[in-house]
């Protein structure tokens, strides 16, 4: 039989049950909120980690406004057969990220590039991809140049760019253009922009309106070397993955509408930062680690044979990469120059290659790597 005392018990051990579930569910809804590497950034996070994450402005020879690298988009099959989807990308350079992101599906994406005017090509792009609702759109602001008609969402790539390429650039649509840009970034975004960002977005917009689909990494259209030219935005946009097969992001309206979604969910996060540098990487590897994220792609260009020209530089790399929450299928991607590694008859210029981001760790962590050979070495 139940006495007062009893019942009393009882209440306070019922009670104290009740508590500790509130606590629980409290503490792990939480974890599960922070534990959650998220596919929408609000505006004020999305320039927090850009502002918050970026390291001083950095030198670098070139502008790099355009990809130089062919058939970077010959890995793509590779990469979707063997890398999940809904992990996170990390990636350097221009729009030839565009393009693997298209491929990989990732959540979320970090551009890290030394140069800040990197950051504000990727804003520019940013606004132009939001503003616009299909291609032909957004080519015609990103070229300045007037939307010629009968294109639609079924135009092939090509046949977009030549439309574009026979368009007389408007020197009113740039004006208006650049307003359009700078107003969604500054006054619709509320993004903390410099005066000298926005001079910044002024200075790549022109390049874009000058050269329109005839932009190349070298500017000017001149040869390189040999008689090497450098390919235009419309030989790399209608590239393909050497199966045939155009993977870029202008290829279809379905990979342009990847993008954009992602651009209007702040899912691709510019950041100034040298690779080598104390806090760029090493931010991104804390804040991915914080959300129980992975970086499965992490896409280097040609970036790792100049951090080898210092006898420091690299090693501080491989340390920050190290940071960085992945798993056994993470994998490098970086283009391989053959000029001193391919010799006669070695093929085009410069290849895309692959590597187990955790085999060239351990290995590194062996002093097993020493030079940019050991690392070509390695790639595949």
């Amino acid at each position: 039989m139940s006495t007062p005392t009893h019942r009393r018990q009882l209440a306070a051990i019922a009670a104290t049950l009740v508590m500790c579930v509130s606590v629980l569910f409290y503490t792990y809804g939480r974890g599960l909120s922070a534990k959650s590497v998220p596919t929408e950034l609000n505006d004020r996070d999305f320039w927090r980690l850009v502002d918050d994450f970026s390291e001083p402005n950095g030198y670098f020879r070139s502008d790099n406004l355009l990809s130089n690298e062919n058939f970077f988009q010959h890995v793509i099959p590779t990469l979707q057969s063997s890398l999940p989807a809904d992990g996170v990308y990390l990636g350097v350079g221009p729009e030839q990220n565009f393009t693997y992101i298209a491929a990989l599906r990732p959540k979320l994406a970090f551009i890290v590039d030394i140069r800040r005017g990197n950051m504000n090509l990727h804003l520019l792009y940013k606004a132009f991809m939001e503003l616009s609702h299909d291609r032909a759109e957004f080519l015609s602001r990103l070229f300045a140049r007037p939307r010629p008609p009968k294109l639609d969402d079924k135009t092939p790539v090509d046949e977009l760019l030549d439309a574009y390429e026979l368009a007389a650039p408007s020197d009113e649509l740039f004006q208006r253009n650049l307003q359009e840009a700078s107003d969604h970034l500054t006054k619709v975004h509320k993004f903390g922009l410099m005066p000298e960002d926005l001079r910044g977005l002024e200075s790549i917009y022109t390049a874009f309106y000058r050269a329109g689909p005839d932009l190349n990494y070298s500017f000017s259209g001149g040869p390189f070397g040999a008689g090497f030219r450098f390919p235009t935005y419309s030989v790399l946009m209608t590239e393909t993955d050497g199966r045939g097969e155009r993977r870029s992001y202008l290829a279809t309206e379905a990979n342009f509408r990847i993008i954009r979604d992602m651009e209007i969910h702040n899912a691709i996060v510019p950041i100034t930062g040298d690779f080598a540098g104390p806090k760029a990487l090493r931010s991104v590897g804390r804040y991915l680690k914080d959300h129980d994220a992975t970086v499965t792609a992490i896409y280097t260009s040609n970036v790792e044979q100049y951090l080898f020209q210092s006898d420091t530089n690299w090693k501080r790399y491989y340390s920050n990469v190290a940071t960085l929450p992945i798993t056994p299928k993470s994998t490098f991607i970086r283009s391989v120059s053959n000029r001193g590694f391919g010799g006669p008859g070695a093929g085009p210029r410069a290849q895309p290659r692959l590597c187990s981001v955790a085999d060239l760790l351990k290995a590194f962590n062996r002093g097993m790597v020493t030079s940019y050979t050991d690392v070509i070495q390695m790639s595949k």
